[in-house]
This record gives structure tokens, C-alpha cells and sequence, in this order.
């Protein structure tokens, strides 16, 4: 027996950062995940029938993964392994798996293993561990801030359940707060401590719903004023001071991942549904995050053709427009023309029935029989085309009252474009009805065009 463990435990543990600390010790404890580990939920009952397979947790960072891989461990009165995917080699994993079945073999104890960033093992490394994941030996826990089913082997993914972490709420980030302010053994109670509401609103809002960033933040300012006034003078944390202990929140972005497409998404889907104070923030995260301004504007062109089109044809204008200031004067600048681009966008009135024409007629070009080009279209510039009847009976469209004169240009019965009634197609809508029913009698005013009705 080794009388000064205890000792030793406490050492370690004085000296580990508050927020690991802080961890909780059971899952009463835990904050935040409650879609899929509150009461009656998912994970829950899965721990509670110690019926756990391995699972894969995707998330932002400080959400919890490696907290509830422990707490997995502990309610599985498992052996605990964990590694760093970034860190170790197939020779260090063939050894972990190894003592795993030996372990069970020999004591019956199952191992958990927590594979920080899986996503960073190679083909390889997550290939080895399939049989022992499979085979229940090794109860793996992979965390990872990549979107499993891209950053992960299909069979690893397919053997495991897929938990997607949530960043934590500002309640949350204050409910840990005020929790480790008040723990006289693992946090600050046994001081004097007290942190004003707007230090505290201003930590769950800068951590981005990260808890050890928040906690980080804390024990700055907890250690900074003991180190100015001692241990034993009451400690006020004000805002100000709550603001000199956080760095300002790095956004989470990867600009070919998960990050990147959401946020576009978002933008696009903003945009098109007409709402512009979404649609400017989503502008403003993607470039505060680094993305390319190109990249946003030429999401903003093609949406002004494919959710805009002649309901607003300025838009498809504007975003040219865009597009090639932002080409000439770059970032920072660029940001105001983006940000007008996006908002003209969402407040423009929508229609897709110029996109769904062309999508309609590209299908029947590449899908349908392939229509000929009727003959009284067809060129006559060179000298055989009359022989073959080209041209003959073509009507030439200014030749009549108008500027119109009803005449075949397809050679089929087919309509791609619907106009709608929203904006500006209205208009194109009422003249082409206008021109389809167009008789003799009631010929279209002579000068009539779109832009004057």
C-alpha cells in the first residue's frame, strides 16, 4: 500500500488547470448534451443498461467529449486508455489493444479507449482498430471536431453510434461558472470571491460556448488579483477585469469543412428567405473567420440568377457588381460591398422560374429525343440553304405592328419558363400573356416592350 498516493493525487490535482478540476464526477453533474444524455435520453439509457457500444463524439472544443469519455470509463468500471490520434504511431495502438484483450482475458475488465481527434489516424491505424471494436474488447471512445462521416472510415463509423456535441449555452458557461467560484475543493470557495453579473455574461458570451475557455478565464482573474493583493483580501471581478482575462474568441472555422459549407449554407438560405439581418451575419462570420471574399460573392451571384432572376433582374447586376469590386479592392474594404450585396439580396423579391426553366431544358436536352431546329429558323447565309428550304416562311419579327408576330421557334408544344406574380416578372408575365392572346383586332402597341409595361 502506498501511503502517500493520497498525497500525490492531491498535488497532481492542485496543480491540473481549473477546468480540469473542475470536471464533473458523475453525469448528475455534467452540463450541457442534454439532447442526448438528459433523462430517458439516448446515451443515458445506454450507460444505465451498461449495454454501451463504442461511439464517435463530434463537436467544438470545450463541450464536453473527453469529460464524458472518463464518465463512460467510470460507469462502465472500465479500464481508462487515452491518446492523442496526432501522437501515437500503429505500433503504440497494436500495444493498447493488446493489454486490452489480455486484461479481459485474464480479469474480465473491459478497457475504454478515448481516441482524442480520430480524425488525424490514417487509414491504417482506424483499420486496426476494427476488430477489437467489433468484437466488444475494446469499448472505443473517438472524439473528434470533423464531421465523422467525412473524416472518419465508413466501417469505424458504421460499428459505432455517432453523438453530435452542442456548443454550450451562455446559462451553462454561468452555471460552471458560479459553480467553480463556489467548490471549496476543487475551485475558489474557499475565498472571498465575488464576480459582478457583466463579468460573468461577458466570459458565456466571449467563450463561444466553450467551458475551458470560460474556466481559463476565471482562473486568470482569480490568480492575477491574489498575485496584486494577497490571498487573503476579498477578490471583485468586474467586468473590466473580465475583459483583460479572455483573448477574443478565435471562430471555429475550417475553410473546407463543416464550418465552411454550414455557414454558406446558411447564407445562401438567408438570403433566400428574405431575411437580411441573418444574411449580414452570416457574411460578417465567414469573413471574420478568413474565408475568401471571392468565395462569398459568387455564392451571392449565382443566387441572384437562381432565387432572384426577373423578379429583380438589378439583382443578377448587383452582384456582378459586387463580384468584381471585391476582385479590384480585396478585404478590408470589401466587407461593405459584400455586406450591400447580401442585404439587396434578402430584401429582392424571389423567383426561381427562370432557374427552373433552364434546369426543365437542359433535362430534356440531355434526357429527351433531340428536337430539330425547325426549318423556317434555320440559317440561310450561305447559298444551297434556299434549295433546302431553309428559312422559308420566317417571319421577320419587326416587320409587324409591335415588334411581334405570333410564329413556331421551338417545334414543339413546351413551356420551360412560368413566370410568377412577384416583383418585376409580373410584368413579364402580363406581356407574355398579353402576347399569346394577341389577335388581329387587338394587336400589342406599336413600341410596347417590357420595360414600358
Amino acid at each position: 500500500m502506498d501511503l502517500f498516493a493520497d498525497v500525490r493525487e492531491k498535488n497532481l490535482r492542485r496543480a491540473a488547470p481549473l477546468a480540469a478540476r473542475m470536471r464533473p464526477q458523475n453525469l448528475d453533474e455534467f452540463v450541457g448534451q442534454q439532447h442526448f444524455l438528459g433523462p430517458g435520453k439516448l446515451l443515458r439509457r445506454m450507460l444505465q443498461a451498461d449495454r454501451l457500444t463504442s461511439v464517435l463524439f463530434y463537436g467544438p472544443p470545450g463541450t464536453g467529449k473527453t469529460t464524458l469519455a472518463l464518465l463512460i470509463a467510470q460507469y462502465s468500471k472500465a479500464h481508462f486508455e487515452q491518446v492523442n490520434a496526432a501522437a501515437v504511431g500503429v505500433k503504440e495502438v497494436r500495444a493498447i489493444l493488446d493489454s486490452a484483450r489480455e486484461r479481459l482475458a485474464t480479469g474480465g475488465r473491459r478497457t475504454v479507449l478515448f481516441v482524442d481527434e480520430i480524425h488525424r489516424f490514417n487509414r491504417v491505424q482506424q483499420d486496426i482498430l476494427l476488430g477489437d471494436v467489433e468484437s466488444g474488447r475494446v469499448l472505443l471512445v473517438g472524439a473528434t471536431t470533423e464531421n465523422p462521416f467525412f473524416a472518419v472510415n465508413s466501417p469505424l463509423v458504421s460499428r459505432s453510434q455517432i453523438f453530435q456535441f452542442a456548443s454550450l449555452g451562455e446559462e451553462d458557461i454561468k452555471t460552471l461558472l458560479r459553480r467553480a467560484i463556489a467548490d471549496p475543493e476543487c475551485g475558489y470557495g474557499k475565498f472571498s470571491i465575488q464576480a459582478d453579473d457583466a463579468a460573468l455574461d461577458h466570459w458565456a458570451t466571449t467563450s463561444d460556448g466553450d467551458a475551458r475557455r470560460a474556466l481559463g478565464a476565471l482562473e486568470v482573474a482569480v490568480r492575477s488579483q491574489m498575485a496584486e493583493q494577497g490571498q487573503e483580501s476579498g477578490i471583485h471581478i468586474t467586468l473590466a477585469i473580465a475583459e483583460e482575462s479572455i483573448q477574443r474568441k478565435a471562430i471555429v472555422y475550417d475553410g473546407t469543412g463543416d464550418e465552411h459549407y454550414d455557414a454558406a449554407s446558411a447564407l445562401i438560405k438567408s438570403m433566400r428567405g428574405s431575411d437580411p439581418d441573418a444574411a449580414v451575419y452570416w457574411v460578417a462570420r465567414m469573413l471574420e473567420a478568413g474565408e475568401d471574399p471571392r468565395f462569398i460573392a459568387r455564392r451571392i451571384a449565382i443566387l441572384a440568377s437562381e432565387d432572384i432572376g426577373n423578379a429583380d433582374p438589378n439583382a443578377i447586376q448587383v452582384a456582378a457588381a459586387a463580384y468584381a469590386i471585391v476582385e479590384r479592392i480585396g478585404m478590408p474594404e470589401a466587407q461593405l460591398t459584400l455586406g450591400q450585396a447580401a442585404i439587396y439580396m434578402a430584401a429582392a423579391p424571389k423567383s426561381n422560374a427562370s432557374a427552373k426553366a433552364i434546369w426543365s431544358a437542359m433535362d430534356d436536352v440531355r434526357n429527351g429525343r433531340t428536337i430539330p431546329v425547325p426549318r423556317h429558323l434555320r440559317d440561310t447565309h450561305y447559298s444551297g440553304a434556299a434549295k433546302l428550304g431553309h428559312g422559308s416562311g420566317y417571319q421577320y419579327a419587326h416587320d409587324h405592328p409591335g415588334g411581334y408576330v405570333q410564329q413556331d421557334y421551338l417545334g414543339v408544344d413546351k413551356q420551360y419558363y412560368v413566370p410568377t406574380d412577384r416583383g418585376f416578372e409580373a410584368k413579364i408575365a402580363a406581356r407574355l400573356a398579353r402576347l399569346k392572346q394577341a389577335l388581329p383586332s387587338d394587336p400589342p402597341n406599336p413600341g410596347e416592350n417590357i420595360v414600358s409595361k
